[in-house]
């Protein structure tokens, strides 16, 4: 590596509960004029509430560079494991009633 390279590495520190992650699986994006919110949120069958899991702000610039990054690792996703399949009938908010055979604990 040469000297320069090496003076715009960024080294990045990962906590443990951070590693952990939380799971989402819907999003609120709201904006203003100068930044993007994205509420990630966990919605749980029989559950009439739900939790935001997570708050990013990002600036449009960056809330840009994120959709971009998305779109290439979808495809390279879809490349090497075949197409992710979206119904006609999907809308962008997941079905309240997860609908399916009950759980058993």
């Amino acid at each position: 590596m040469t000297e320069e390279n090496q003076d715009h590495q960024l080294n990045i520190e990962l906590s443990e509960e951070v590693a952990e992650g939380s799971y989402s699986n819907l999003v609120i994006i709201s904006h203003s004029n100068a930044e993007f919110v994205l509420d990630f949120i966990r919605i749980l069958p029989g559950l009439p509430k739900a939790k935001v899991r997570s708050r990013i702000i990002m600036t449009p610039m960056h809330t840009k560079r994120l959709l971009y990054a998305l779109q290439d690792n979808l495809h390279k996703f879809e490349t090497h494991y075949g197409p992710i399949d979206i119904k006609d009938g999907d809308g962008p908010l997941p079905p309240m009633g997860f609908s399916g055979p009950a759980g058993l604990a």
